[in-house]
Parts: structure tokens; sequence; C-alpha cells
């Protein structure tokens, strides 16, 4: 666990709670402002196709959230800095909401295959994809940009990567598919060869 993100959360009521059930507490001690992403953690988020928000009302509710798209959607600008592309949704507005007056958030990343978890925490500020139409090129793709209405930035504050205990392996059709396209092709040919040999 990284310093920053250790310092972070371990607060003395998390430390309470670690001495009350295992009789003793890992306090952090000061650490760096930032904890910049390694190129383990940029490999990740490219090939994730979505990943899940929280932000914060302004009276103090956690609120979550869905993003998704093509992998790598989430584009890591820098070591420092993550971008996306947000687009017209259900008009709620809550994130958006939240992030005006509490630019906190946090970002659960899953690649269910491989039983791996990457949690991001940082600032985030939204812009209006009117005020800077070059940003939308950069986090959109072409086909897309007409649908963006607003773009998300995200400083890196620090991460953590979770253990795969209790994590169920899941896939996509895609990765199901890709996975039996050899049976699939095997299948096909043995059906051409009992048609040729007349014991269909």
């Amino acid at each position: 666990m990284p310093g920053r993100y250790r310092e972070t959360y371990f607060t003395p009521e998390v430390l309470a709670a670690q001495q009350h059930y295992f009789g003793k507490s890992r306090p952090a001690s000061p650490q760096p402002e930032l904890d910049p992403l390694t190129k383990e953690e940029i490999d990740f988020i490219a090939r994730r196709d979505s990943f899940y928000m929280a932000t914060v009302t302004s009276d103090g509710w956690p609120y979550v959230q869905h993003r998704g798209g093509t992998p790598g959607f989430l584009k890591v600008l820098n070591p420092r800095s993550l971008g996306f592309a947000d687009y017209s949704g259900n008009r709620q507005m809550i994130s958006t909401g939240n992030l005006a007056t509490n630019p906190r958030v946090a970002l659960f990343f899953m690649d269910y295959p491989h039983r791996e978890r990457l949690k991001i925490i940082g600032h985030a500020r939204v812009i209006d994809a009117r005020a800077d139409p070059q940003l939308v090129r950069q986090l959109a793709d072409e086909s897309e940009q007409a649908n963006v209405e607003r773009v998300l930035l995200i400083d890196v504050l620090s991460f953590d990567w979770n253990c795969s205990q209790y994590v169920t392996p899941r896939y996509t059709a895609a990765e199901i598919g890709e996975a039996t396209a050899l049976l699939q092709r095997r299948i096909e040919e043995l059906e051409k060869q009992l048609e040729k040999c007349g014991c269909r």
C-alpha cells in the first residue's frame, strides 16, 4: 500500500478499529504529497472498459456511479493525471453536482478474469465540453465527440491494489467468444467431415 494512501485512510477511527479487532494498529508516517502511477497501474487502466467512481454529496452522502466505454476510454494523461469524456446520460447530474462542492473522488477498477482490483483516489474537476474543444478531441474518439457534454480531469493522490480473495472470475461475451473460437472452428470442421461421409 503506497504511503499516501495509508496516510489518507488510516484515520484515528480506523486505527482504533484495528486496535480493537487485532490488538495492534499501523499508523502512517507523513508521506510525499502524491503517489504517481507506475507502469503497472497505467497498463492496467489502459485495458479497462469500465470503472466505478465515488463522489460525496454536499451533506456527506457517498454516491457511486458506473462509467464504461471502449478499453482505454479513461486516459492516463501523465502519471499524476487522468481524464475521460462524459456523455449525455440520464440528466441527473449527481456526480457533477457533487464535484462542484467536494472534488474528492475514488475510482474502483476490476479485472474479473484475472481477479485483480485497483483503487485510485484523487481530486476531480469538471470542464464543460464547449469551453475546451481541444480537450474533447484529446479524450474522445472522433465519432463520439459531438455527444460529449463535459470532461472530467482527475489529479491522482494515491492508489492501492487489493488481494484477489473473494473475487469471482467473470467474463465478457467477447472474452468467452475468443476463448471458445478454436473449439467452434473444430466443431465446424468435424460437422463438414460428417456430412462428407454421410454420417449425419
